[in-house]
């Protein structure tokens, strides 16, 4: 059975915003603005998705 995945799209810019938030958007793989990533649903995604999701739209897949 697949693992499930998480579809990641960075919507605004990280302009402005604090040393973490910046690690966070480049440690989900994303750069520039609208840019897509698709990750495993793990504990450790959903909690770099949970310090940026202002800034990011989430897509859940099975």
């Amino acid at each position: 059975m697949a693992a499930k995945t998480i579809t990641v799209k960075l919507k605004k810019s990280v302009i402005g915003g604090t040393e973490k938030q910046i690690a966070c958007v480049k440690g989900l793989g994303l750069g520039k603005t609208n840019s897509k990533r698709t990750l495993e649903n793990t504990p450790a995604v959903r909690g770099m998705i949970k310090k940026v999701i202002h800034l990011v739209e989430v897509v859940e897949e099975k």
